[in-house]
């Protein structure tokens, strides 16, 4: 594969995936258009398999491996939704898949990983705690390690999310991309620039988690120190890959607050009838809070997730 991705390396992952995920479909809502005053289209990510949009970039990066970087299995860290999407991929190739987990990622989180079939390790809920467990299991298993974002594989099996999009709707004047280790903004923002140009891409991320934002600013890497806020699936800093791309595309960042964050989920389960979770809201509060100027445009949302612990909504 090319570095970065080339057009043809995304539409190869493209086919390399489509008998393993769905083709999530796109929404819209009369009644957040005219909250926005914006033409607003929803791409449905918390349906695809998993619960996110992780399942994508997972299965690329699995399917692309051989034999015998397999044979040992697969690892990660993840606060849920990779670890979950990496344990499905695993079974695409028969084989088993080893996850590090904060032990602060809500229990239904967990939960799915291991109902995918992975085997759980729990650290603390640092960087250098998942990178120091993740060290330790791939010393014990031999496993093949499949890193969350920063990985070629990934970010071409997440710009298939951008994709798809652009073959839906068509002169598309913005796609709001939720940002945490940045492989999803990364790949769509690869897949606009090549299709789609005078498309502009906006990262979106907590203001509580906002390393994305200081470390464009700053031109240089500063990772995330345990950040707090309800968006848990966002927490991970950007890397090498993920930061080059973000940078070359000048692809713009934004921030959000956290009663902004629960304020956009709870409209959207009310007003398109769906569940997403709150790492997917960021980009809808982009929009509901005027972080965006979106007035008169036609506007694209990944809503990147849906899994989220009914015992514990955060509006409760």
């Amino acid at each position: 594969m090319d570095w970065p991705p080339a057009l043809d390396d995304l539409r190869m992952a493209a086919a390399i995936i489509a008998p393993h995920i769905h083709r999530t479909p796109v929404l819209t809502s009369a009644t957040l258009n005219a909250m926005a005053g914006a033409e607003l289209h929803f791409k449905c990510e918390n349906f695809q398999r998993g619960g996110s949009f992780k399942l994508r970039g997972a299965s690329h990066a699995v399917l692309s491996l051989d034999d015998r970087a397999v044979a040992n299995g697969v690892a990660t860290h993840s606060s849920g939704n990779h670890g979950a999407a990496l344990a499905l991929a695993a079974g695409l190739r028969q084989a088993p898949a080893y996850v590090v987990m904060p032990r602060t990622v809500p229990a239904v989180k967990q939960a799915a990983v291991r109902r995918y079939g992975a085997e759980i390790t729990l650290c603390e809920p640092t960087l250098e705690s998942r990178e120091a467990s993740l060290a330790e299991v791939l010393e014990k298993t031999g496993a093949t390690a499949v890193h969350p974002s920063n990985d070629a594989a990934i970010i071409a099996g997440q710009a298939t999310v951008g994709l798809e999009l652009l073959e839906e709707v068509r002169r598309l004047e913005i796609i709001l991309v939720p940002v945490g280790g940045g492989g999803l903004a990364s790949g769509v923002a690869l897949a606009v620039s090549q299709l789609s140009p005078a498309t502009r891409v906006v990262g979106v991320e907590p203001a509580n988690a906002d390393d994305a934002q200081r470390s464009l600013a700053a031109g240089r890497i500063i990772p995330s120190d345990n950040p707090q806020t309800v968006a848990d699936g966002l927490c991970t800093s950007l890397g090498n890959l993920t930061f080059e791309i973000l940078g070359s595309l000048e692809v713009e960042i934004v921030t959000v607050g956290e009663e902004a964050i629960i304020s956009a989920m709870r409209k959207v389960w009310e007003r398109l009838k769906i569940v997403i979770e709150p790492s997917a809201a960021t980009a809808v509060a982009a929009v509901l809070e005027g972080a965006v100027d979106v007035k008169g445009k036609r506007v694209g949302i990944i809503l990147s997730g849906g899994n989220v612990d009914l015992d514990a909504l955060p509006w409760i």
